[in-house]
């Protein structure tokens, strides 16, 4: 490990390409400067949507095209900002588009509002005079559906105004944990004196040394200690912000907000912490495997992510990943692999960390562009999986926004994780065909544990604990450091049973997950982990018939509700048997590790 690069000091071919989206900062300016000028003049198109088919044609169609190039701005903006947080330029672009947004969304608040106020049996005879509008009828349903959660047009406007204030926690959160947190300095397995960042601290955590574990997760959490009241403070105010946005929409709960716009019950919410509760058992022998495999008196939470299986090869680099993942993804098809091969190649990922870059991974679709992908890539089977796992997102991205208008290419988070882990769970399959000992086999098999055990159990206890403190506010308390400390402490407890020594340090993990200030998206993980396994087994084991229902599913964008596109793929989400066939084949894979671990 080494210092940090300034990111212009670092390889071009690495980076990704955002000159696509706009070839420079003076094109996105001027682009930045015609639409702020366009504003005002939807104030005209108010009260005229009813007048004609034409006349709703041709607003809704003005808009869409608003939105997308408002679309380029933000993710440019965006982008630029997370590859250098120290870059001020960057910073108050990014400022500025997440402002426009918001003056968007207040210039346009009246369009809901004033679509429910034309009958509905106006709007379908509208439809038949334009066919055009045909494409917005699924939209139109949609917004039917939610008629008593619509405010009027100058209730959704100071919404829209809001909305910057809204998303403030997120954002300064992000600013906090990306920018300003400075972490310590550990000595790693080489006595090596190393700088803590967010992108070493898995790998050092996977270090075979117990001393690098300890040190690291002492110092890293440790580091988010000193902060505790100021994390404390903005959870806080997002839980506020969300509980605020489920009241003024006359939901009952946050939660049934955050869900009903995608037409998602709580009951599916519900199934999931039910199902996985059910099955700790079946983690807790998992947790008693490594204890035992690790050849440990005492199991701590420092412990949880070393491998229990000696590696047998450590290092892939981002071209050994690129090959692998290409070769793993054949049984999705010969158009998928040359698109997959062309984005890999052509400028969709940023590759490497650099000093100030955004920690973690994503992928974003600019619609009239192409997907990007943000990694951090550090030569570990993890970033292979990674890379699988993003170019998944991307490819989703891809084909629906080849295949979709602009008004359906946003597909709904419910859905979004199912992609990423089709390609995962393929990945996973052929490394375990391809292996050749028990050694490589018995790693494997603990990796795939792994993933189990971080987006099905461990999404679901962070789903439990988003649950848990909504609550908590809505039934008129407030959040503090020592609650949020001690349900997270007694979650983890719960999750990971009696043979984990749950170290005090972890009662403050909770401040460094940024998934919490997204508003009830973590349980998607794990269904949509369960979902991607049933697709991917249905794909290896039944061919051609069910990668064309993958492929559909790929396609359809929000053009259905994600239950129904999800059903049409071959997977029924309103019942619980997703997620405990998953878990089954959980279990089964710690009864596989268990005997494997026998006969060494």
């Amino acid at each position: 490990m080494h210092e940090l690069s300034p990111r212009k000091e670092t390889e071009q071919k690495y980076h990704w390409h955002l000159e696509d989206i706009f070839p420079s900062n003076d094109i996105w300016e001027q682009t930045f400067a015609d639409l702020e000028a366009k504003l005002p003049s939807f104030a005209a198109i108010k009260g005229t949507l009813g007048q004609s088919a034409s006349t709703l044609k041709n607003i809704l169609e003005i808009l869409d095209q608003a939105s997308e190039s408002l679309g380029k701005l933000y993710w440019y903006a965006r982008m630029r900002a997370d590859e250098d947080a120290t870059d001020s330029e960057s910073q108050a672009r990014s400022n500025r588009a997440q402002a426009l947004l918001v003056k968007y969304l207040a210039a346009i608040a009246f369009l809901e509002p004033e679509l429910l106020t034309i009958p509905e049996e106006t709007i379908k005879e509208f439809t038949s005079q334009k066919p055009e509008l045909q494409i917005y009828q699924h939209y139109f349903n949609n917004l039917w559906r939610q008629k008593e959660h619509i405010l009027n047009t100058n209730e959704e406007f100071i919404m829209a105004k809001a909305g910057q204030l809204i998303e403030a926690p997120h954002a300064i959160y992000n600013m906090l944990n990306n920018a300003d947190l400075k972490f310590p300095e550990i000595t790693d397995a080489q006595g090596n004196r190393v700088q803590l960042t967010h992108g070493r601290f898995i790998p050092l955590m996977q270090s075979q040394d117990r001393k690098v574990r300890q040190e690291t997760f002492t110092a890293f959490y440790s580091t988010y200690d000193q902060v505790k009241h100021s994390t404390t403070a903005l959870l806080s105010a997002q839980v506020n912000a969300n509980i605020f946005n489920g009241e003024v929409r006359k939901y009952k709960s946050a939660r049934e907000a955050a869900l009903a716009k995608n037409n998602i019950s709580l009951a599916v919410y519900d199934s999931l912490i039910e199902a996985v509760n059910a099955k700790l058992p079946a983690m807790h022998q998992y947790v008693a495997l490594r204890k035992k495999m690790l050849h440990l008196e005492e199991l701590h939470m420092y412990d949880v992510y070393v491998p229990i299986v000696e590696e047998i090869k450590t290092t892939y680099s981002f071209e050994d990943s690129k090959k692998i993942v290409k070769e793993a993804l054949q049984p999705l098809g010969a158009e998928y692999l040359n698109i997959l091969d062309q984005g890999m190649e052509s400028g969709w990922c940023d590759v490497y960390e650099n000093k100030g870059k955004r920690s973690g991974a994503y992928s974003c679709g600019v619609y009239g562009v192409h997907p990007y992908v943000l990694l951090n890539h550090q030569d570990t089977l993890d970033s292979l999986f990674t890379l699988a796992h993003e170019m998944g997102h991307a490819m989703h991205s891809y084909y629906t926004n080849k295949n979709q208008p602009y008004i359906y290419s946003d597909y709904s988070i419910f859905v979004a994780e199912v992609a990423s882990t089709v390609n995962e769970s393929l990945l996973m399959n052929y490394l375990l065909h391809k292996v050749q000992n028990k050694k490589e086999r018995m790693f494997l098999l603990n990796h795939y544990l792994e993933e189990f055990k971080g987006t099905v159990f461990r999404q679901t206890m962070f789903a439990e604990f988003e649950k848990m403190i909504h609550e908590e506010v809505e039934n008129g308390s407030a959040l503090t450091v020592d609650y949020l400390n001690s349900v997270y402490k007694a979650l983890n407890e719960k999750y990971f049973g009696p043979e984990m020594m749950v170290d005090d340090l972890i009662s403050l993990e909770w401040s460094r997950i940024p998934h919490f200030y997204l508003n009830f998206y973590v349980f998607q993980y794990a269904t949509g982990f369960s979902s991607a396994v049933a697709l991917a087994m249905g794909i290896l084991e039944n061919g051609s018939e069910a990668l064309n229902r993958y492929l559909e599913f790929l396609k359809a964008g929000s053009s259905k509700y994600p239950i129904d596109i999800l059903t049409q793929a071959g997977v029924d989400l309103s019942t619980p048997d997703p997620i405990v066939k998953a878990l089954d084949v959980f279990e089964q894979i710690v009864a596989e590790l268990s005997l494997l671990s026998l006969e060494n």
